[in-house]
């Protein structure tokens, strides 16, 4: 979101094609832009992805994966919402119980919110998916693709989602056992996903061109982009974004212990922080306090105040000027004036309108009013939306291109049988990295060893 998704802001007919020389001007294999709001890789999140939260109930509980949810429960089970008419806990304490809520609603977001991207990536851009189609998706979708154009901004309910999850998963837990949860839940579908686009990226009939073998190796530390690598996965930008959150989160919230006034502190003072740090033009500043994803993580975690502690002017009003700073980053990268010589047109109405759609599904989710939704189905949804988010886009201009070049299948067929095989492949590295890794690392990471 120098444009929301990292990439340049400024919007162009056809995004950069060939082999990317690093992260400002690259993204995956074929120097994908991977990440731009404005026509990147997720004009979207991190990753967003969303994150999943780790149960809050105590500190050996197990956590919820990262972005996607690994291992189900999808969500961990939280007090239920403070009523408007509840007095509200004291500091540092839980409200009372009314019995154990499952935010499975927050799942089926997050994978709503995966779709988008993938809409947008499939149908809602040009680049290479271009080459995949065989045209401009334009031509292929000549009324839907002005609306897929919009779901780059499931990236920002990715990361409202996140700021949610991500204070649930490190209240009343130690640094370690957040590192832990942290680890575990992003890494092992992220090493399948990288090692499994550069192997295919490697077939001599493949058309994509993969990144050197050494920046492959580096990409596995999901610490490609400060080093200046290529990037393998184009949507990696928002895991980057993802794990300074978390760096910010854990040393200022976490490390000291999470509590209601700290919390409240760390919104404010990382609100003014980011504002000034958009002003100073400073790009040390940008990188760590990131103005233009800040509003979305800090409207989450404002909303997890809410949910945790029924309504509060206060949290109220982190979540309101959240929103505002949001979505003037979010129209500002992407919206730009009518122009036939852009792939798309959003209007400022619509970019705004989604953006209030994020804030609004969770500060509902977080007010309970979507417990009616409590199907089963939802924490596998959760669980899949992460390897999902991972894989679909470029193995996806490899299926898309088999799909529709080579076997003769209509636009509508190829996108909606594309989708459902990226799911399935997303389900394969669910049950059979996931659930085996993340325990396996998790306690690696929490055993305490004795001398």
């Amino acid at each position: 979101m120098t444009a929301t998704a990292g990439a340049p802001a400024t919007p162009s007919a056809t995004p950069p094609t060939g082999p990317a020389t690093g992260p400002a001007t690259g993204g995956g294999p074929g120097g994908h832009p991977g990440g731009g709001p404005a026509d990147a890789v997720g004009d979207m999140v991190g990753d967003a992805g969303p994150i999943s939260p780790a149960p809050a109930t105590s500190p050996a509980s197990p956590a919820s994966p990262t972005v996607a949810l690994p291992l189900p429960p999808a969500l961990p089970q939280t007090p239920a919402p403070a009523s408007a008419s509840a007095p509200v806990a004291a500091e540092g304490s839980r409200p009372a119980r009314s019995g154990p809520v499952r935010l499975r609603a927050l799942d089926g977001l997050r994978l709503l919110a995966a779709l988008m991207v993938a809409a947008y990536h499939y149908g809602g851009r040009d680049g290479e998916i271009s080459q995949a189609w065989g045209t401009s998706p334009r031509e292929q979708f000549p009324t839907a693709s002005s609306y897929f154009a919009y779901g780059c901004l499931g990236v920002q309910i990715f990361f409202v989602i996140s700021g949610f999850v991500i204070c649930m998963s490190g209240w009343g837990r130690p640094l370690r056992s957040f590192f832990a949860s942290r680890v575990s839940r992003l890494y092992p579908a992220y090493w399948a996903a990288i090692l499994i686009v550069t192997a295919v990226f490697a077939l001599p009939w493949v058309a994509y061109k993969s990144v050197s073998p050494s920046d492959t190796l580096v990409n596995l530390t999901m610490l490609q982009q400060p080093l200046g690598a290529d990037r393998v996965l184009g949507v990696c930008w928002t895991l980057w974004a993802e794990l300074r959150f978390y760096a910010l989160f854990a040393l200022f919230v976490v490390l000291p212990g999470a509590n209601r006034q700290r919390v409240v502190l760390f919104c404010a003072v990382w609100t003014l922080g980011a504002a000034l740090a958009e002003a100073a033009n400073q790009p040390l500043l940008d990188l760590v306090l990131m103005p233009e994803y800040a509003p979305f993580f800090i409207g989450g975690i404002g909303l997890y105040l809410i949910h945790r502690y029924g309504h509060d002017a206060l949290a109220w009003g982190i979540v309101g000027i959240s929103f505002l700073i949001g979505q003037h980053y979010a129209v500002a990268e992407l919206w730009h004036a009518p122009n036939p010589s852009f792939f798309s047109y959003r209007s400022t109405l619509g970019i705004v309108a989604l953006v209030a759609f994020g804030f609004l599904a969770v500060a509902l989710i977080a007010l309970g009013k979507f417990q009616w939704a409590n199907w089963r189905w939802l924490t596998l949804a959760g669980a899949l939306t992460y390897p999902f988010y991972l894989v679909h886009e470029h193995l996806g201009w490899v299926v898309v291109g088999v799909l529709h070049r080579e076997l003769g299948l209509p636009s509508y067929a190829t996108l909606a049988l594309t989708i459902l095989l990226m799911l399935a492949l997303a389900w394969l590295l669910y049950r059979f990295v996931e659930q085996r890794l993340t325990p396996v690392i998790k306690k690696s990471l929490t055993a305490v060893r004795v001398r």
